[in-house]
């Protein structure tokens, strides 16, 4: 996500002759993985002006990065990571062993991290990047409870002050209202990707708040309506969708799902009328699904 890129680089401009220097002191420590200078500069730079917002981002990123740690793990599922398969002598197991490396996060040295940008939140609650960063960590964490509370203060912050964010040495975010939807429709989406059910209320609660401010955002009824079709829900998916195709009758994302909907609660008429609908707006991927599944119902 470009938003945490930005908040982990190194940034080269301020208009603070001191604070620039230690900005660079400590860039130059981090770069080199040097803690011990990393540590000494923010001390100095504490001491010197704990009002610049620099410092918090500072010493969270300090802290994010001392709190990581790489170990070697045997188990059944690597996942993705990297692995290599162990022999086991016990030729009557049938399970999988494999070696890989696993990351994780110390809980104290990620606590202070956690409590510092939230001092710098609490001193500059119009900075975004904060915000952002410190869920980005909760995400990074699973731990999606604060996560999903730090998303909701933030679209209530958001609507507080019109929407006028600023990012790293201040500077205001461009389009930002977009740029905070968007960046929440990511949320939204890990959330999703988890495919713990009982996150559907988290993605639910997140896209009810956004939709209190701004009703129209496709982006938000659209997830609303899924969690509704994934707890079986159809005709609260549907009356959400419905409205949603008002806004843009065009949008073929919308259309699909309502089609999906329909097909569900079994409505075969009004599915086949969707599908259609997809074939008429939707790209070539989408034409070529919604076909087969008109055939599909035809052909029930």
């Amino acid at each position: 996500m470009k938003y945490i890129a930005i908040l982990f680089s190194a940034v080269l401009f301020v208009t603070n002759l001191e604070a620039q220097t230690f900005k660079q002191q400590f860039n130059e420590s981090f770069s080199k993985k040097d803690t011990a200078a990393q540590r000494r500069v923010l001390e100095n730079w504490e001491k010197t002006d704990n009002n610049d917002a620099e410092l918090y981002t500072a010493y969270f990123n300090y802290y994010v990065n001392k709190s990581r740690k790489n170990v070697l793990t045997l188990g059944s599922n690597p996942g993705s990571k990297e692995s290599f398969q162990l022999v086991s002598k016990d030729t009557s197991s049938k399970e999988e062993i494999f070696l890989y490396e696993d990351m994780f996060y110390d809980p104290e040295l990620l606590k202070k991290g956690f409590d510092y940008i939230n001092l710098g939140i609490q001193k500059f609650p119009a900075r975004l990047d904060m915000r952002f960063g410190k869920i980005h960590m909760l995400g990074k964490i699973e731990n999606y409870e604060p996560f999903t509370n730090n998303i909701i203060e933030t679209i209530h912050y958001s609507a507080k002050i019109n929407n006028q964010w600023t990012w790293t040495d201040n500077k205001n975010v461009e389009d930002p209202r977009n740029f905070m939807l968007g960046s929440i429709q990511g949320y939204i989406l890990q959330l999703y990707d988890t495919e713990d059910d009982s996150l559907l209320d988290n993605m639910k609660r997140i896209s009810e708040v956004v939709l209190s401010y701004y009703p129209d955002n496709i982006e938000s009824l659209s997830d609303l309506s899924i969690v509704y079709l994934l707890q079986n829900n159809y005709d609260q998916a549907l009356e959400v969708l419905l409205k949603a195709e008002k806004i843009n009758p065009k949008d073929a994302i919308i259309l699909n799902n309502i089609a999906h909907a329909y097909k569900l609660k079994g409505d075969k008429k009004n599915s086949i009328k969707y599908y259609e609908a997809v074939m008429k707006y939707g790209d070539e991927e989408a034409k070529k699904f919604s076909q087969d599944q008109i055939n599909k119902l035809k052909n029930k």
